[in-house]
């Protein structure tokens, strides 16, 4: 039997080189955990064995289960009638195989029913079963919900939602975005107040709502009157019970099985999470750099079944007496495919350990200011974490996005026209990929939150120890290679520095953001083709692509390509 997991070597590849000792270590409690809980680990390797055979019971459900139902679940999609929003019916039979695998609590506590498992291991799952059912990730993929009530919850709010969460009887739903509050989060309007005993209630309408019929919502909610900023905003969780009207669901281009939604909140009770006023400072930034990465993985997915059923197809169609895949400018598309796929990955498994570790780090801070024990020291790797996780985030859901766009559209090439036909696979993940570079942030809003940290260079030092460390072999010359990719890096930095002018910084900064994507995705191959064989083929296929592309992206800058940009408003009258 296929198995999504066990059958694809590049992401068995990067589950065996997974080192999270020290994340799994605290998240265990030094395992301590397996003396409350039978089942909890040991020792490191005994977490490593237990997150192995969950990914394989996940590839095998998402392969053999999942995966067959995912044609008629585009084909049906969640429908709306009397008020009602109702799932597919085999979105309904997924979700109860996965809650009886217990697989729907994943990154939460073990005192809530949960698995305890770190990001990354998550992330993969997630990464398992949007290959399988795009969809779907929407609704497995809001396991963040519950991770947010977990993380700034209070004890109440934890035993009241979290087993739910756990078991599989609550999805979730983030309502967040407004009919005029998108990515501007801060013109949020909808009106959270208090009764005179102190109690919350939500007014107001959310749009475009991923899962907005779940039976547990997150709700950002202006609670400061007169405000206008995101100091008067807040964060509240609530049921979907009968005070919050589904006005209606959208009709999407893809990712039909997963129902979005407009609410009408109409004096709902709620509870506060955490602090006021911190709700779009401080937990929504969390929950949407977590969503954000999400959506890496569910890129990540789609994009690996794209190339499966391109190979498949062009090894099974004859054309001219023989497989197109013996056609030299098929199986050219088809390595760049695999090849983008592989870089792709290792950008995003290196964002979500990053992620993971700057968790950790916050958490033991906390813990220890709060006993008055020293925290220097810890302080400076949790700001180096943050740093890099700033960066690295929107990067990852930048290229992995866009990239299984190119994956997706390529696919389809390599289908000729039988793929535009709605009977093959190609023709619903080309529709479902297209979300993926315009929710959680457009890709031209990750350029925007991207570019700060590479104006600042903040992986500078890192990449003067990647230049110092020792390479085998052909690995040398492609060392030279990052090298003088950084050179051009370094050059176009300090033109547009030179220049002063904030409005050429802007235009520029899309070709700046990929020159660094280059340079680090690259050292990251290079370092893995270091360390195994089998990666040497990758490396030196994208970095000397990365080379062509930044001579053109450097070209683009220093000679002002987009400098018309700057008077668009007379150009485009």
């Amino acid at each position: 039997m296929a198995n999504y997991f066990s059958d694809n070597q590049d992401l068995l590849f990067h589950f065996e080189k997974l080192d999270l000792r020290e994340v799994v270590d605290f998240l265990e409690e030094n395992y301590s955990q397996s003396k409350k809980f039978n089942y909890a680990p040991v020792n490191y390797q005994d977490a490593k064995e237990n997150f192995k055979r969950i990914l394989e019971i996940t590839g095998d459900i998402a392969a053999n289960y999942i995966a067959p139902r995912s044609p008629s679940i585009d084909d049906e999609g969640a429908t709306f009638k009397d008020g009602k929003v109702q799932y597919a019916k085999g979105t309904k039979e997924s979700l109860e195989l996965l809650s009886k695998a217990e697989l729907m609590g994943m990154i939460l506590p073990r005192e809530y029913g949960g698995l305890n498992f770190p990001t990354t291991v998550y992330m993969m799952a997630t990464e398992i079963i949007s290959r399988a059912d795009a969809s779907l990730m929407n609704i497995f993929g809001l396991q963040d919900i519950g991770k947010t009530v977990a993380e700034f919850g209070n004890t109440a709010q934890k035993q009241e939602f979290l087993p739910g969460f756990a078991s599989g009887e609550y999805t979730g739903a983030m309502a967040l975005t407004e009919p005029d509050a998108g990515s501007d989060l801060q013109a949020v309007k909808l009106t959270a107040y208090q009764d005179e005993k102190g109690n919350w209630f939500l007014r107001g309408v959310k749009r475009f709502i991923t899962n907005g019929n779940g039976e547990v919502l997150l709700v950002l909610a202006r609670t400061e009157a007169g405000t206008k900023d995101a100091r008067g905003l807040s964060m509240f969780v609530c049921y979907g019970d009968k005070t919050i009207k589904v006005r209606r669901i959208e009709h999407k281009l893809g990712i039909h099985g997963s129902p979005t939604c407009e609410l009408q909140f109409n004096d709902t009770p709620a509870q506060l999470v955490g602090q006021r006023r911190f709700g779009l400072l401080k937990y929504v930034m969390y929950l949407m750099n977590r969503a954000r990465v999400g959506i890496g993985a569910q890129s990540l997915g789609i994009a690996q079944e794209a190339y499966e059923q391109a190979l498949n197809y062009a090894k099974a169609r004859e054309q001219f007496g023989k497989p197109i895949y013996n056609l030299p400018v098929v199986s050219n598309m088809l390595i760049d495919m695999r090849v983008s796929l592989e870089a792709f990955r290792s950008l995003f498994y290196d964002t979500c350990v990053w992620l993971d570790r700057k968790e950790m780090l916050e958490q033991i801070v906390e813990k220890l200011k709060l006993e008055k024990k020293p925290v220097a020291e810890l302080n400076e790797r949790l700001k180096e974490a943050t740093k890099y996780l700033n960066l690295l985030t929107p990067l990852a859901k930048y290229f992995l996005s866009e990239g299984a766009n190119k994956i997706c559209y390529d696919s389809m090439q390599i289908h000729g026209g039988t793929g535009y036909m709605h009977e093959f696979g190609i023709e619903r993940l080309s529709r479902d990929a297209r979300i993926t570079n315009i929710y959680e942030g457009t890709s031209q809003l990750q350029i925007v939150a991207a570019s700060g940290g590479v104006i600042n260079d903040v992986f500078n030092d890192h990449f003067n120890e990647c230049e110092k460390k020792e390479y085998k072999g052909s690995l040398i010359n492609l060392l030279s290679v990052l090298k003088e990719i950084r050179e051009m890096f370094n050059d176009c930095l300090k033109y547009i520095k030179e220049k002063k002018d904030p409005n050429i910084q802007d235009v520029a900064s899309k070709d700046l953001v990929e020159l660094y994507g280059y340079i680090y995705t690259g050292f990251l191959l290079l370092d893995e083709a270091n360390d195994d064989q089998r990666k040497v083929f990758t490396a030196r296929r994208y970095i000397l692509d990365a080379l062509t592309k930044a001579r053109k992206n450097a070209e683009a800058i220093k000679n002002e390509l987009y400098s018309d940009i700057l008077h668009a408003d007379t150009i485009l009258i």
